[in-house]
């Protein structure tokens, strides 16, 4: 029998979407305790599944509470699932992410969130010499079927130091290298959720073998790995 997200997760999170208060929250804590569980079980299935074909070190389910010290937002709880996989550094670069939530916002996510400015200049500096690999493994058929193109914030000029009217511009401007997949409630409560996860994950390999492979070696190509 396939793992799968029972219809209660998101007839529970509706209902907390309603009911965002810590009096509601802590009258329904059994119903939410049994259903995290759940949810983790799932998210515990894709680890093994990522692991076949990857090489996972840790996954994360984040907590349903939120921190409101800097929020303008005081609600206390999250009205979503959200789980990350995170790959074996710091040979492979690159992470995955579930997100679990009710009126079609569901979505899974891949790729470099918030890159450090030391791996993001690299990048750049990597496109700025050639940027043709990273376009074929965008261009080709079963990739970008699945995940499209980049997502997440770009710069709206030339970064410090690089030419605005470099071919690559559209690559170099970007702040993040995320691509995301939406899902509908009904993909995600189907029998076969788990097997669309974990065949995307799978479509995703090109990218991260070729940003790893960037972000571990310097422009000459020779590895700063220590051996």
């Amino acid at each position: 029998m396939e793992t799968t997200i029972p219809k209660r997760v998101f007839t529970f999170l509706k209902q907390l979407e309603k009911n965002n208060d810590r009096d509601w929250f802590n009258e329904h804590k059994p119903e939410f305790k049994a259903i995290e569980k759940e949810v983790k079980a799932f998210n515990k299935e894709v680890f093994e599944l990522l692991n076949k074909h990857d090489q996972i070190d840790k996954l994360k389910q984040f907590r349903i509470y939120r921190d409101v010290r800097f929020s303008k937002n005081k609600q206390p709880y999250k009205t979503h699932f959200g789980c990350s996989f995170n790959r074996v550094k710091p040979n492979l670069r690159g992470g995955y992410y579930i997100h679990i939530q009710p009126n079609n916002e569901s979505f899974i996510a891949t790729g470099f969130w918030d890159p450090n400015k030391e791996d993001l200049l690299r990048i750049r500096k990597e496109f700025e010499i050639d940027d043709q690999e990273m376009r074929d493994i965008l261009k080709e058929k079963t990739f970008s079927n699945i995940w499209g193109d980049f997502k997440g914030d770009s710069l709206k000029t030339a970064p410090k130091g690089f030419d605005k009217e470099h071919p690559a511009i559209d690559l170099i401007r970007r702040k993040q290298y995320i691509f995301i997949k939406q899902f509908t409630d009904d993909q995600v409560l189907s029998k076969h959720f788990i097997d669309e996860v974990d065949t995307a994950f799978k479509a995703i390999r090109p990218f991260f073998d070729y940003m790893s492979d960037v972000l571990t070696t310097d422009l000459n190509g020779v590895s700063i790995l220590n051996d």
